[in-house]
């Protein structure tokens, strides 16, 4: 079908002749208006115009900040401002040159927080573009899956259970098609949806049961539907159009914000008492004024809580890189605290490769590859190949009758029959499907049904102890034979658990011929009477590094727990395979068992059991509850609908990317882009490292400011005059403060980073003595300082000032090249492994000797070159620094060598 010239405007809800609303028009009326054919969709060049014409579907968001917003920004910071104006006053007051440096520095160190927070803006609208929506769309007759923005009016969306509506929709076909619209019409009751016209043009939202809309979901079934609206044209963008999404800052911003405000308060009445103690010695009061400002902009931290954004995000944006992607910057500061990760089976722990393995028809086992021996053997995987949605891959080239796309068990169901000579799309022609009961939780079977030449047959595929109570025959070499009530039936559920305990996917198949089609809502009904065809057993591999995972999690204090659906013995044998079971022997508790526990009982399970099976999604929030009871901080992965409960009250929801639905995803905080276990202990190996660097830089960045602060407050205690000038201090600021600092963001994770019992939530970023070190290690730079300073002075050395200002700063460097590791000595870290960090180290040495040495920055920051002697006695001061942190650790690492002996299992001190 050609493009017409142009389409409707995709806000307008009458359509392009504006007299009749979508919803009052057949499918038909719809198609033709777009130019459409709903069994096609658009072909490319037809989509492109549209994207020409209409713009990406998308909703109004928030405009990005411009390089002269952040700038200004940054200038608009009060201390800034009050440094600015105090350069001024002292320009006018005759000292220009000092005046002009300050005013340097300011500029240099506020392009320095622009590009900072540029790149936090980045990092972070990269981690949006990566967890945007998806849809399922046709184009040129085949499903292709595309970002949602890239929609255009007139494209012919697919829906399934578990999909987001990607855009406003007129459904031109629904197969039992269920809505979640709670969060556009406020009704929480799910809506059925049908594809006919409704005849009360004025009908409200709720009542449009022929669309579906942007922002609501599908619960159920499945369908497809004509884009008639997108982006801001939708009902929910109309409701969004003022509204500006905010960006909340995450507990850790949060803390460290309240904090600085506290500390910036006191350590703005320092900066009074300087200036106080300076005019009582005799300083002239323009010098005081600008030390005490000059030293209050260096020493406060406001610049913590957006440091501390900006490595989240940057470690969020490597975690992406990691197939981990992060929808919530929260969950990274907490992955160091996950105690249990609960985890599917299918996909997560094994390969989601899913292979027939044998098949039982009438007793009698077949094999892959070999012929088919019995008429038994041949039903069963015609049931299999009908009773299933895998659709041929159109990217398959012409060999795509063996070639499928879908669910990976009804793939690997398709792919068996294919093998043995069943051709699937054959007989879906010549018994099409007609009716279907999707599978569920609750039943654990599904059911289609297909018109044949007299009346209709049915297929049910499901748990075997679901699917075989539902049957009262039983096919066989002699024909349909009634099923003994117990014997038939204990048989057929002793094969299943057998296959099952092989570490087998064990599935059952039956069949009934109706005269009629059931009514739509008795066909849940209809699965009875059912003649028992056999059963079919596959085989999921565990994954190759899952094991090592597993390990890597016992190891780091977590405990793994499988949940899954699948029968016990399967989770069993999986489980023992991953070593997931260890010492906890071979207990699984069941989703029916644990129906019947009540709380008490359930918390005596959970705190043992490593193996669910056979567990409903709803269970799943039972056992998140019942753990986060006893103490625990949970991880729990999920993939479908029914899943969102569990995820959300995780203390990290972690969705698989590939397999999952939409609303699983937007429940989560963590997204797997390969539906993989070992990526979630990737992310939490990660999420502990990022933690780590957060605790250095804040080690780092107060320790500096605490010996600056040191410096200037007890000079006068000592007698010593005021060791540094207002332009020396901010570029200490400037050169210490920037880029060494953000470079430990870089450090890779320490060695023993997943042999550490797990972080308390709660535990403040302060423990494991940080405090103690900033004051003792900032008291200890001080005092080299002035140590240095007295001597000079009683050497009557001109440079006594320029020694001061060179100590503080080689101190400082001395001081973030001993912290990348808490227990590590320095000489045992590679300095290749964080390459950022010693770039910015050598820049900074080079700047300052180049402050000493070069006359223009002598002149500029009242600097004296500096003799050999001279030079060495600064550096010589600035190494006491490291070698009392090293010092530090070489103690803690021999009180933990001392508990290990003594029987404990201390981990490294940090």
């Amino acid at each position: 079908m050609s493009s017409s010239p142009s389409t409707p405007a995709a806000g307008t809800p009458s359509g392009a002749t504006g007299a009749t609303p979508w919803h009052a028009r057949e499918c038909h009326e719809v198609a033709r208006e777009y130019a459409v054919d709903p069994a096609r969709g658009l072909d490319s060049e037809q989509a492109a115009q549209r994207a020409r014409e209409h713009g990406p579907n998308a909703l109004q968001a928030a405009p990005r900040r411009s390089v002269l917003a952040l700038a200004a920004a940054q200038l608009a910071d009060p201390m800034v401002v009050i440094l600015v104006i105090a350069a001024i006053a002292s320009a006018i007051l005759g000292d220009k040159l000092d005046a002009l440096v300050i005013l340097a520095i300011v500029l240099m160190t506020t392009a320095l927080g622009l590009s900072q927070t540029w790149r936090a803006d980045r990092a972070l609208a990269q981690l949006q573009q990566l967890a945007a929506a998806q849809a399922t769309v046709l184009r040129g007759g085949h499903p292709h899956a595309i970002p949602a923005h890239e929609l255009v009016p007139g494209d012919v969306v697919l829906l399934e259970a578990g999909n987001q509506v990607p855009a406003d929709l007129r459904l031109v076909e629904v197969a039992q098609l269920m809505a979640d619209e709670s969060a556009l019409t406020g009704e929480s009751a799910t809506v059925a949806k049908h594809a006919e016209a409704i005849a009360a043009p004025a009908a409200t939202l709720g009542d449009r049961h022929n669309m579906a809309y942007l922002g609501t979901s599908v619960t159920q079934g499945h369908g497809r539907g004509i884009v008639v609206a997108t982006g801001t044209g939708t009902e929910l963008g109309k409701l969004a159009r003022h509204l500006a999404p905010a960006r909340p800052d995450t507990p850790l911003q949060k803390r460290l914000a309240a904090f600085s405000w506290r500390l910036s308060v006191a350590i703005l009445l320092l900066c009074v008492a300087v200036f106080w103690l300076g005019l009582l010695r005799g300083e002239p009061p323009v010098l005081m004024l600008l030390t005490a400002i000059s030293l209050g902009v260096a020493a406060i931290p406001e610049a913590l809580p957006a440091v501390v954004a900006i490595i989240l995000a940057l470690g969020a944006r490597k975690m992406a890189t990691r197939k981990a992607l992060v929808r919530k910057l929260s969950s990274v500061e907490t992955l160091g605290s996950v105690t249990v990760i609960c985890t599917d089976k299918t996909g997560t722990l094994t390969q989601n490769r899913m292979r027939l393995e044998r098949l039982l028809a009438d007793a009698r086992p077949w094999l892959p590859g070999e012929a088919l021996a019995t008429p038994c053997q041949r039903q069963l995987l015609v049931a299999a190949a009908l009773c299933n949605d895998a659709r041929p891959d159109p990217d398959a080239g012409t060999d795509i009758s063996t070639t499928w796309i879908g669910d990976p068990t009804e793939t690997a169901l398709a792919d068996a029959a294919s093998a043995a000579g069943i051709d699937k799309l054959a007989l879906e022609a010549r018994l099409p499907r007609v009716q279907e009961q999707p599978f569920d939780a609750a039943r654990k079977r599904m059911t289609t049904f297909h018109r044949q030449a007299a009346g209709y047959i049915a297929f049910t595929k499901g748990a075997p102890e679901s699917v075989i109570p539902c049957c009262t025959s039983r096919q066989t070499a002699d024909g349909t034979l009634p099923m003994a009530p117990r014997a038939a039936l204990h048989d057929a559920l002793h094969d299943a658990q057998a296959l099952a305990a092989q570490g087998l996917r064990v599935l059952a198949l039956a069949m009934r011929e109706h005269d009629a089609l059931p009514a739509p809502d008795a066909v849940a009904g209809a699965e009875s009477s059912l003649t028992f065809l056999g059963l079919v057993a596959l085989f999921d591999p565990p994954r190759p590094e899952a094991a090592a995972a597993v390990r890597d999690c016992v190891t780091a204090g977590i405990m793994p727990v499988m949940i899954t659906g699948d029968h016990p013995e399967t989770a069993l044998a999986i489980a023992r395979m991953l070593g997931i079971l260890g010492e906890h022997g071979g207990e699984v508790l069941t989703g029916a068992a644990l129906a019947q526990l009540d709380r008490a009982a359930l918390l005596a399970a959970v705190a043992h059991v490593r193996v669910y099976a056979r567990v409903d999604p709803e269970q799943k929030l039972r056992i998140v509850e019942a753990l986060q009871d006893l103490g625990h901080f949970v991880a729990m992965t999920g993939d479908g609908i029914n899943d969102a409960p569990a995820l959300k009250r995780a203390d990290i929801g972690v969705a698989m990317g590939r397999q999952g639905t939409d609303i699983a995803r937007e429940a989560a905080s963590l997204v797997l882009l390969d539906d993989n276990f070992a990526t979630v202990v990737a992310a939490v190996r990660e999420g502990r490292r990022i933690y780590d660097n957060i605790r250095k830089f804040v080690r780092y960045a107060m320790t500096g400011n605490s010996g600056e602060l040191w410096v200037i407050t007890l000079a006068p205690l000592f007698l010593l005059p005021i060791p540094l000038l207002p332009a020396q201090i901010l570029w200490i600021n400037l050169v210490t403060d920037g880029l060494p600092g953000l470079a430990l963001a870089a450090e890779p994770a320490e060695a023993d980073v997943m042999r550490r019992p797990p972080r308390h939530p709660r535990e403040s970023l302060f423990a494991h003595g940080m405090w103690q070190h900033i004051l003792g290690i900032g008291l200890l730079i001080g005092l080299v300082s002035l140590g240095v300073q007295a001597w000079a002075l009683g050497q009557d050395r001109d440079g006594w000032q320029t020694m001061v200002f060179t100590t503080l700063t080689l101190a400082q460097m001395a001081h973030v090249m001993a912290i990348r590791s808490e227990h590590v000595p320095l000489w045992r870290l590679p300095l290749a492994t964080n390459l950022p960090l010693l770039g910015a180290v050598l820049l900074t040495l080079c700047l300052q000797l180049a402050v000493i040495y070069l006359p223009v920055f002598q002149a500029l920051l009242h600097t004296r070159p500096l003799d050999a002697l001279e030079l060495a006695v600064s550096v010589g001061a600035a190494a006491i620094v490291a070698v009392a942190v090293e010092a530090g650790k070489a103690r803690r690492n021999a009180r933990a060598a001392r508990a290990a002996q003594a029987g404990g299992t201390a981990a490294p001190a940090h």
